[in-house]
């Protein structure tokens, strides 16, 4: 594995893929400290103390520190997921954006230039809120958060935020097109591992102070060993279904007559269903905690992180997003046209309508395994360290997010050397991503 990190930077085309990436993510996590103007920073930092438990805190882990900053990047990429599900949820719907998916690359980029808009419309209305709502928050000693309330200041705040998202969303899709791995991806995972120092920080104090016995700590990093270690044994997991090829003469030439096989991953939609899922729970949750009102309060505490109704909502929302996102990118009539152009057959299945009908049943079964799998990674170790009070970072999201995202980059990093006859990073076997 040494050798193979090592080739990378032989191959200069993925140097500088990786040169480029790195540098976009140090460009990222500077804006992340920039602070908006007109915001007491100590004062929002002692509010984020106490609410590191609730929806904050989970706004905070995906915008990678930036919110108890109220940094320019406060948002966070959550714009731009939240307009992607809108988008994706009307192409099934509105049949000229069906049409427009259909017409390949031109079509792409014109749905891609429509999420943008919207990304900056969600931007907006999020931005709005939250300056409304941080003018009514006061720090635990009594401090305001805001040092001048007022359209003045809200008015900043819209534009200087939208301005952030709108930039790290610009930031995502070069990365995607100019660096390695997918770029929005990249960003969450920055910010989840930028938190990583201060979770051990706190851990070890909590140890110093007596709140957490070395017994537990020892026992939530064997839990989080063993779910990294399942979360890469499921990841790599695939349904092979045998495909044979007829003989085929052209010319001179006989082509065709070899066996193969159709891998059909158990997690086809990767970590993109939690990412969706908290992107949704989140925008309700953050409205009712900056609304002054007794059921606003309760709707709040409800949508909480590790509330029962949170993770049964949440829950729900991965298997939708699982089957939804699947559907989206895997279409099985599509793969059973392009076998029967090609001379391929699955043995025992006929051809057309009757191969798509058989993939599309497998495909539905892992589905569920799949979301199965997600929902219990994301929801109980979060369910179990809530019990040891121990800092939000090693909740089963986080740590679906880190691995997957990082698998996915290294799958590619791999493409790369194997394509220029380079010994990838194992000697036996591959490590695959999600389209692996």
């Amino acid at each position: 594995m040494t050798t193979g990190f090592s080739n990378t930077l032989r191959v200069e085309e993925l140097k500088k893929r990786l040169l480029f990436t790195a540098g976009m993510i140090a460009v990222y996590r500077v804006g992340v400290a920039i602070p908006t103007p007109g915001i007491d920073g100590k004062a929002m930092q002692a509010f984020f103390a106490e609410a590191s438990n609730d929806v904050f805190g989970l706004v905070n882990l995906f915008s990678g520190g930036a919110l108890e900053r109220f940094s320019i990047f406060a948002l966070g990429i959550m714009p731009y997921i939240s307009a992607s599900i809108i988008l994706q949820l009307l192409t099934v719907v509105i049949p000229t954006l069906e049409n427009l998916k259909k017409e390949g690359e031109a079509g792409r980029r014109k749905i891609t230039q429509y999420t943008r808009y919207g990304t900056v419309v969600l931007a907006l209305i999020q931005s709005l809120f939250i300056s409304i709502g941080l003018e009514q928050i006061q720090a635990p000693g009594g401090a305001s958060v805001v040092y001048n309330p007022g359209w003045s200041f809200r008015l900043m705040s819209m534009v200087t935020l939208t301005a952030g998202t709108a930039f790290i969303m610009w930031l995502g899709e070069q990365v995607t097109e100019r660096g390695i791995g997918n770029g929005i991806s990249l960003v969450i995972f920055a910010g989840i591992v930028a938190a990583l120092p201060s979770a051990v920080t706190t851990t070890v104090q909590f140890m110093n102070e007596g709140e957490l016995s070395l017994f537990t700590v020892l026992f939530i990093s064997a839990l989080m060993v063993v779910v990294i270690g399942f979360i890469i044994f499921v990841e790599r997991g695939h349904r092979r279904i045998p495909v044979q090829y007829a003989k085929r003469v052209v010319g001179r030439r006989m082509y065709g007559g070899q066996s193969s096989h159709l891998p059909l991953k158990i997690n086809t939609a990767g970590v993109i269903p939690p990412i969706f899922a908290s992107s949704i729970l989140i925008f309700p949750g953050t409205i009712a905690s900056f609304l002054q009102h007794p059921w606003a309060d309760r709707a709040a505490e409800l949508l909480s992180p590790g509330n029962l109704l949170y993770n049964v909502v949440y829950v729900v929302l991965i298997v939708f997003f699982c089957y939804f996102y699947t559907a989206v990118t895997f279409d099985p009539v599509e793969v059973a046209d392009n076998m029967k152009k090609f001379g391929g057959y699955i043995p025992g299945i006929r051809p057309g309508k009757r191969t798509a009908d058989y993939i599309d049943r497998i495909l539905t079964r892992l589905t569920l395994g799949g979301a199965i799998y997600i929902s219990a990674v994301c929801v109980l170790p979060t369910i179990l360290i809530q019990q040891f009070n121990v800092p939000f970072f090693f909740g089963g999201t986080a740590l679906l997010i880190v691995v997957g995202v990082a698998l996915d980059t290294v799958a590619q990093m791999e493409t790369h050397l194997l394509t220029r006859n380079y010994e990838g990073f194992m000697k036996r076997g591959r490590i695959r991503g999600r389209r692996g």
